[in-house]
């Protein structure tokens, strides 16, 4: 089993709500259980879809090729997450104040769900590229959950500190290398 590349696809594909989490702790908004439930269900849900959809790939192409094209995916997503977060620095405290309609600095399960929609877009090329590599979509699902809950849960709590960090300011650079990461890995497997 591809153990390690499942732990990883569920920490890089999280380490965004690691950083979505300090940016709100920062701003002493809220993130309740329930509502972290939520995103993490959202995520789970995308991911899933998205590894059937890379299983689906393995029945028109050979397993061979589907694991290249699963491999260069993951690498495309990592590299397109390094270079859009030089774009998305400036924007994403301004798309954080949207999410909490209400401004009440509490995500509601209502918004939650629109943050875990946002958030699994990074799950979609993931979970293509592990279905194309034939890895376990129930095991990947639930490290892209558990990986949710965890770095929200991390972010919310530690905010003020964990933002000035290395991890904290640098955290879609990181997920973007470690994509790339799992994608020349996975092709030497």
């Amino acid at each position: 089993m591809h153990w390690i590349t499942i732990i990883l696809v569920g920490i890089a594909a999280n380490l965004d709500n690691l950083g979505i989490g300090l940016a709100y702790g920062v701003k002493k908004t809220k993130i309740p259980f329930a509502s972290n439930l939520t995103i993490a269900v959202v995520s789970m849900i995308v991911t899933y879809l998205s590894v059937l959809l890379g299983s689906v790939l393995i029945e028109f192409i050979s397993q061979e090729k589907a694991n290249i094209v699963g491999c260069i995916l993951l690498c495309v997503i990592g590299l397109y997450t390094i270079v859009s977060n030089n774009f998305a620095c400036a924007k994403s405290e301004e798309n954080l104040e949207k999410i909490d309609k209400d401004q009440n600095n509490i995500i509601s399960i209502r918004e939650a769900i629109v943050l875990g929609l946002i958030l699994s877009i990074n799950c979609i090329g993931g979970g293509i590229g592990i279905g194309a590599n034939g890895i376990s979509a129930i095991f990947t699902v639930i490290s892209i959950g558990f990986f949710s809950l965890l770095t929200f849960a991390i972010g919310g709590h530690f905010g003020l500190i964990l933002s000035k960090t290395f991890i904290g300011k640098n955290s879609t650079l990181i997920s973007g290398v470690i994509l790339i990461g799992i994608g020349i890995f996975e092709m030497f497997i």
